[in-house]
């Protein structure tokens, strides 16, 4: 294993706030980049204010344990960037930086004296990624963006929710976590793309393109049939049965995603051969047809079997089958403990909280949770230090409510 991590030679200035743009930085931060997070001086990141709070931290105050859990392994500074003052420390900034990330409307930062256009005067280098509800172009591109709106107008909304029922919005924030997904790949994408021509470039993410982009063959389904795709349930239109099925405590996943699996759940599991021959199921066309009568079959033959036992028993015939968790039951996981997908740490005004793994496994430079959340304005001296300023400049930048 290196002593080195990936992104190490990265400084990336956090402007985000909320989900999408903190995921992102998030992941850069764990990777080991050098994440600035620069929030308002009075109240900082929206998420502060969000619960879930621990009542009382180990300065008997209120603490927000979500801001925590996104913002691990950021430095933290306060900036206001409508003072002259501020515009100029972060300009600074931005001569030392490879990365800028924003989410705040399109036009914001232009307002500011700090756009795009602006930035790359001073460092062509630099990266400017932005994630906003809509995106820098076309004709929502004023519009306020949040996760319903992306998963609503995005599609995701429409094909999810039980078969007759009502368009049902994930149960997490997918449309702000597929924007950050996008965002940091696209910024990655663009440090590579700096290494060959040597500039800089701008990241444009909507949270509306990025839940079109993962609605997968939804628009293709129905550009070929002339169908708007229904809402299924936890059923797939292109594979049957690959659906959850009731069992004595709970409900599981069984997902033949062949006809050799499918077969083999017929005489493995169901005994029932005939069902492969029988022209109702013979073939994925006429099972995607039938899956009422597939469910009604499958369910009586599990029916006295707990979620283990039936995950265990289908399991054991190389059938993909698994259960459907509560996060309770993910946390007890071995396999998610094995995979480190839950950290403990020690937070300075927490005490011993969990936060979130890092999803991404490399096996040299290895993605860790290394240090807390910032507390508000946690990093300005030091940061400002760096900048070449001295005590008595911080202080009046402090007196006149810059940071």
């Amino acid at each position: 294993m290196s002593e080195h991590m990936a992104l190490e030679n990265l400084t990336v200035l956090d402007l985000t706030r909320v989900l999408a743009g903190p995921f992102c930085t998030m992941m850069l931060a764990d990777m080991g980049a050098n994440v600035i997070k620069i929030e308002v001086p009075k109240g900082g990141d929206d998420t502060r204010s969000y619960p879930p709070f621990r009542a009382k931290n180990l300065n008997g105050e209120r603490e927000s344990v979500y801001f925590a859990n996104i913002n691990r392994n950021k430095k933290g500074i306060t900036l206001n960037l409508k003072a002259p003052e501020g515009k100029e420390i972060f300009k600074e900034l931005v001569k030392k930086a490879d990365i800028v990330v924003e989410n705040y409307r399109p036009g914001v930062m232009d307002k500011l004296g700090l756009g795009y256009d602006v930035l790359k005067e001073i460092n062509p280098r630099i990266i400017y990624g932005s994630v906003s509800g809509f995106g820098n172009t076309g004709p929502y591109r004023l519009r306020p963006g949040y996760d319903i709106l992306g998963q609503a107008m995005g599609g995701l909304m429409a094909i999810t929710g039980s078969k007759g029922g009502e368009p049902t919005r994930a149960g997490s924030a997918m449309g702000d976590i597929l924007g950050g997904l996008h965002l940091t790949i696209g910024l990655l994408a663009a440090i590579n793309a700096r290494s060959i021509t040597g500039k800089g470039q701008r990241v444009d993410i909507s949270l509306m393109d990025s839940v079109i982009a993962a609605t997968e063959n939804t628009a293709i389904k129905y550009l070929e049939s002339g169908i708007i795709p229904p809402r299924m349930g936890n059923r797939y239109a292109a594979v049957s049965p690959y659906d959850g099925f009731k069992v004595q405590d709970g409900t599981i996943i069984i997902a033949c995603g062949n006809q050799k699996l499918y077969e083999k759940l017929c005489t493995e599991v169901l005994d029932r051969p005939d069902m492969i021959t029988d022209p109702r199921f013979s073939d994925m066309e006429g099972r995607l047809a039938n899956q009422d009568d597939i469910r009604d079959v499958i369910e009586e033959k599990l029916a006295d079997l707990t979620m283990d036992e039936a995950v265990s028993f289908i399991l054991s015939k190389g059938i993909p089958a698994g259960p459907i968790y509560d996060i309770s039951q993910i946390l007890a996981d071995p396999q998610v403990k094995e995979r480190e997908m839950f950290v403990e740490q020690e937070h300075p005004t927490l005490g011993h909280m969990t936060v979130n793994g890092c999803a991404i496994k490399l096996d040299d430079t290895v993605p860790s949770v290394h240090t807390p959340a910032p507390a508000l304005g946690q990093d300005n001296d030091a940061v400002l230090r760096q900048l070449g300023l001295g005590e008595g400049e911080i202080d009046a930048l402090r007196a006149g409510g810059v940071i």
